[in-house]
Order: C-alpha cells, then sequence, then structure tokens
C-alpha cells in the first residue's frame, strides 16, 4: 500500500516537472518571437531612415539606389499588410497571398541587386544599369500596388453593399415601429378608422340612443330621474353618508 502511494505521489511530481517544463519552453519560445519581431523591426526602421537620408543627402548613382529600394520596400510592406489583414476577414484573398508570395520573390532577388550595387566601385557600370533597374523595379511595385488597391477597392465595396442593406432593414424596421401612420385617410383629411368608429359608437351626437321596448304581458315602468346623491363618476370621491340625527 504505502508502495503505491508513493509511486503516485512520485508520477504527480513527474508530471507536475514535465508541466514546468512545457510551460516554461512556451513561453521562451514566446518571448524569442517577440524579441525577433521587435529587432526585425528596429532593423527596418534603421535600413528605412538610412535611405531616405542617402535618398535626399546625396547626388548621383547612391541616391538613385537608394529611391529604388526605398519604393520597393514600402510598396511591398503596405501591400503585404493590406492583403493579409484583408485575408482574416476575405477568404478570397488567400489566392492573392499567394500571388504576392511569388512575387515577394521577385522583390528580394532585386532588392539584393540594389544592395549589391550599392557596394560597386565602378559608379559607371553602375549607371549603365540604372535604366534596367527602374524599369524592373516599377514592373514589381505596379503588380504589388494593383493587388493592395485592389484588396481596398474590393473591401470598400463590401462595406457599400452591406450598408445598404442594413440601410434597407432600418427603413423596414422604423416602418413597422411607426404602423400608426399608414392608416388610410378620408378625403376630409379625417382617419376612416376614426370616422368609423364614430359611426359605431352608442349616443352619437344628433341621434337618440335607442331605449329598451318593453317584453309582450310586461308593464311599463314609470320614468323617473336618477338620485344624484347615488350616481357617481370614475373620478369622484364616493359621497359621506349623511349622519342620523
Amino acid at each position: 500500500m504505502e508502495a503505491t502511494i508513493v509511486t503516485i505521489l512520485a508520477l504527480l511530481f513527474l508530471s507536475f516537472v514535465a508541466l514546468g517544463v512545457y510551460a516554461t519552453v512556451k513561453v521562451a519560445k514566446a518571448a524569442k518571437r517577440g524579441v525577433d519581431r521587435t529587432l526585425d523591426q528596429a532593423r527596418r526602421t534603421v535600413e528605412d531612415t538610412t535611405l531616405r537620408a542617402k535618398s535626399f543627402g546625396q547626388v548621383g548613382v547612391a541616391a538613385e539606389l537608394a529611391k529604388l529600394r526605398l519604393a520597393l520596400r514600402s510598396s511591398m510592406r503596405a501591400t503585404q499588410d493590406a492583403l493579409q489583414a484583408g485575408a482574416v476577414e476575405d477568404a478570397s484573398l488567400r489566392e492573392s497571398l499567394d500571388l504576392f508570395a511569388r512575387l515577394s520573390a521577385h522583390g528580394r532577388e532585386l532588392d539584393e541587386d540594389l544592395k549589391r550595387l550599392e557596394r560597386e566601385p565602378d559608379k559607371a557600370y553602375v549607371a549603365g544599369q540604372l535604366s534596367a533597374l527602374t524599369e524592373r523595379t516599377e514592373r514589381i511595385t505596379g503588380s504589388a500596388d494593383a493587388l493592395r488597391q485592389a484588396a481596398h477597392d474590393r473591401a470598400r465595396r463590401f462595406a457599400e453593399d452591406d450598408l445598404e442593406t442594413l440601410s434597407a432593414q432600418i427603413d423596414v424596421e422604423t416602418g413597422a415601429l411607426r404602423h400608426w401612420t399608414t392608416v388610410d385617410r378620408e378625403p376630409n383629411g379625417t382617419e376612416a378608422s376614426q370616422a368609423a368608429w364614430y359611426e359605431s359608437a352608442p349616443g352619437t351626437p344628433g341621434q337618440a340612443p335607442a331605449q329598451p321596448q318593453p317584453q309582450a304581458g310586461e308593464t311599463p315602468q314609470a320614468i323617473t330621474a336618477p338620485d344624484p346623491r347615488t350616481t357617481t363618476y370614475p373620478w369622484e370621491k364616493t359621497a359621506r353618508p349623511e349622519s342620523a340625527g
């Protein structure tokens, strides 16, 4: 019996240790991913700042290469963010993401070529390559811009369709809430239902109320005025009884 208890306690201890190790590894991996994302973002920020400084502070082929790299990176990053954000709600953009992944391969290859030419000492050679590099950059950024703008147009169209449908539903609901405004009216402006009510109501002005006719064999009762002391209305208080004597 004691051996069984010891075995169970040992298994529980090992389970807690394994669970702790697993949780520690998961936390460590998540922290590493967060650090990597922070480092990547910081590196991109530094590179973008450096490229802007080169494009405005230098002249010649160095400035042109910096402008091409900056335009390429800006277009590709904006398109990637737009497609990834849209794909969360629109599954049709998954195919667009696949196409963008193929385009990104050409973009990375072009960026590597531009970086290599930045270190090229022969500036005349680099100047001779600028025309082809500019055309190549415009083709890639043009395709990326087309994908991004199409995604934006699609999202805007869906939003407009949803707003139109919602407006129609709200119009129906407001009409249902104001159902009394749909009553037909008489030609003189009075409501038909009100006129019908007046016609069917007893005691209509201009008409004497119908008196009950005595049945055959019955003696007509004398017509006497009601006692005002016993006649009350809902809004009146009950009359106090007179004291005897």
